[in-house]
């Protein structure tokens, strides 16, 4: 008798997205570890990006002193599997993850007035590894959104979130787009035949 109540509350557990809350909860925390370990990958870049466009252009101290102070932020909060739960500390995380985008794109808008800093070997290394750690972000942040959209669905779909109600499953925070506006506006491409380069905005 208790085998089969065991085998009827296994599948009453199962068709009632017990397992499927599991399972997306699981890669919500793989996806989560990837977005920290890219994050993680950009902010040890930047030292080497900072002192590398000091030595070129000392005199713009306010946009380095912006860079550093932004990466501080990022680095005093800690980024724990609970944050993924909170979405007030979420929020938080984000927004200093997009500060510290603004201040690298600053950054880098400043370092097109030095072409000694442009053609030095080592600026150019930091700029690729930058530009492909940037793109991590993107992918690693994508299938974040993905995990949580479809773990959100089913703690919102009918019966799952009975489910979700008795054993405590809340909704997870996502990212959100920091400036939409900005993101729908197309590139502005300068084509310079002169210098020989094309330059994308």
């Amino acid at each position: 008798m208790r085998a089969l109540w065991m085998v009827l509350l296994a599948a009453t557990l199962s068709g009632c997205g017990y397992n499927t809350f599991q399972t997306t909860d699981e890669q919500i925390k793989a996806s989560w570890a990837e977005v920290l370990n890219q994050y993680q990958r950009r902010a040890d870049l930047i030292p080497n990006l900072v002192n590398t466009v000091k030595g070129f252009a000392a005199q713009e101290k306010t946009v380095l002193l912006g860079v550093t102070d932004a990466r501080a932020r990022v680095g005093s909060i800690q980024a724990t599997p609970e944050l993924i739960n909170d979405p007030e500390a979420f929020a938080k995380f984000q927004a200093a993850q997009g500060q510290l985008t603004s201040a690298l794109s600053r950054l880098l808008v400043v370092t097109e007035n030095y072409p000694q800093l442009k053609s030095d070997q080592n600026f150019r290394d930091l700029q690729a590894q930058l530009e492909g750690t940037e793109n991590r972000i993107t992918v690693a942040r994508n299938r974040y959104i993905q995990a949580v959209q479809q773990y959100n669905i089913a703690i919102r779909s009918f019966p799952s979130n009975l489910t979700a109600m008795m054993f405590g499953y809340k909704v997870k925070p996502s990212f959100t787009v920091e400036n939409e506006k900005e993101i729908s506006r197309p590139p502005a491409v300068d084509f310079a035949p002169s210098k020989g380069a094309v330059s994308v905005d």
